[in-house]
């Protein structure tokens, strides 16, 4: 971009969402030339004044300078982090209004392979505050030793601000981080810093049974053994928690996080305090599951919502009792063991070793002896293990979606139905138009809101052969 145009302010009106849920407009430069700009913190039908500053992918990015007409729509926002923190986009839209968003994305996405199947309305949340159950925090520092603990900043390549609260979780977790902030401040320790693998901390995350109201707290550190923590360190970081939580006891866990150029990244557990796990629960179509959940295993990050998807999958997918279902990336085994109350059998497959082993414990807690748990790469697995053919497959891949081995090998199976559960819509779209070429076609599509107040959503497919 030319220097005669960098910073410079221009005046535009925001017309839709860009896919990262910032506002976009037009805006003159040069010769009388249209071009688009996208600002964060806007929505459609706002006049602002914005800051641009590069150009990628043919379009200006830009920082909002003012909002000179508001939208009559416009809300205020919870938060007072909100316009600095890249989390919540969407505080300032409606919450009627997200949801047209989200289903109208949705809409667009699968609307060309849809036919006759209906795309069903999203399903709220509610409420749409303090929903998740889990959330992590970054230490940084700067060249002045300014230090830091909480989220990252909006368009900052990964600066971090202090965070002070957030209204995602439940309130407990911007207490501990308060505390531990304070801890950190007279501990001696440095932030790490990755591109010279130096400091100690990494980040701390937090979990919590919302059903159970059990907590956990990891602090993730360095795996250079220059940086380890000591004891007395150790004992102040428990007492930081503890003092954020008084009256409980919280399960805590050290998390070494070791690097080394040309290795694939170990992580090690180090049982600090309190239990080894949290525990959850899951109502689902009235049947109640108990599960426990281990520092670094996969489960759903909004347990109400969690259920509400289950529930559809349920539906949607017509389990028979003499049914086969494969359960992929199955994770701490909630879906499966869920479907193994109407199924013959399940077969969940995971990558995790701590998510199976926690799997294996939760078929054991809910009596569940029609379920068989394989670790390993789904696509591996699927052409090497000798299993019994599928009549359903249930999936819910990480956000890149399904790899190419997996998606050969699931529609090579001919199961009669895959019910596909997704936290990004449009790698789930780019997989589904490739089973339609495997000779699926689409019965119906579910959307459900997971993440209220950012662009994140869940969206459940199912498919049918298309003979069935």
């Amino acid at each position: 971009m030319s220097r005669n145009f960098k910073n410079k302010i221009v005046d535009t009106v925001i017309t839709r969402f860009s896919l990262k849920g910032n506002g976009l407009g037009e805006f003159t430069l040069g010769e009388g030339h249209e071009r688009i700009v996208e600002v964060p913190f806007t929505m459609p039908g706002e006049e602002v004044q914005a800051q641009i500053f590069k150009k990628r992918a043919g379009k200006f990015k830009g920082t909002l300078s003012k909002i000179v007409k508001e939208s009559p729509q416009r809300v205020s926002p919870k938060c007072s982090h909100f316009g600095v923190c890249g989390g919540c986009r969407w505080q300032h839209v409606p919450y009627s209004s997200q949801l047209e968003e989200k289903q109208g994305f949705v809409e667009k996405l699968f609307e060309p392979m849809l036919g006759d199947a209906p795309l069903h309305p999203i399903i709220a949340c509610d409420p749409p505050w303090n929903y998740r159950n889990k959330m992590e925090f970054t230490f940084s520092s700067d060249a002045s030793e300014n230090r830091y603990l909480g989220l990252i900043m909006d368009s900052s390549r990964g600066k971090v601000f202090n965070l002070l609260e957030c209204h995602l979780p439940s309130p407990w977790f911007a207490e501990v981080l308060a505390s531990v902030r304070d801890w950190w401040e007279k501990s001696g320790l440095d932030a790490y810093h990755p591109h010279k693998d130096r400091g100690s901390l990494r980040t701390l995350t937090m979990r919590e049974g919302s059903r159970s109201g059990e907590k956990m707290v990891m602090l993730t550190v360095s795996g250079n053994p220059d940086y380890s923590l000591h004891g007395n360190q150790l004992k102040g970081f428990v007492e930081a928690v503890k003092k954020a939580l008084p009256g409980e006891r919280p399960s805590l866990f050290l998390i070494i996080q070791q690097i080394s150029k040309g290795h694939t990244t170990q992580f090690y557990e180090v049982h600090l305090s309190g239990d080894e796990f949290i525990r959850e629960k899951l109502t689902v179509s009235g049947e109640e599951m108990a599960f426990q959940i281990s520092p670094r295993a996969f489960f759903q990050p909004n347990t109400a919502q969690a259920e509400k998807i289950y529930r559809r999958v349920l539906e949607m997918s017509d389990i028979g009792a003499s049914d086969v279902v494969y359960d992929l990336y199955c994770g701490t085994g909630t879906l499966g063991l869920i479907m193994a109350k109407k199924a013959k059998q399940v077969i969940g497959i995971e990558l995790s070793p701590e998510a199976v082993l926690d799997a294996r414990e939760n078929a054991k807690i809910n009596g569940c002896e029609n379920i068989e748990f394989y670790k390993g790469d789904v696509g591996k697995v699927l052409s090497t293990e000798p299993l019994p053919e599928p009549d359903i497959i249930a999936c819910d891949p990480p956000r890149a979606g399904l790899d190419k081995k997996a998606l050969e090998t699931i529609g090579a199976l001919k199961a009669q139905k895959i019910v596909y559960v997704s936290c990004n819509p449009r790698t789930q779209a780019d997989n589904v138009d490739e089973l339609i070429k495997m000779g699926y076609h689409i019965k119906a599509v579910q959307p459900v809101d997971q993440f209220p107040h950012t662009i994140h959503m869940e969206n459940i497919v199912l498919l049918c052969r298309s003979n069935f």
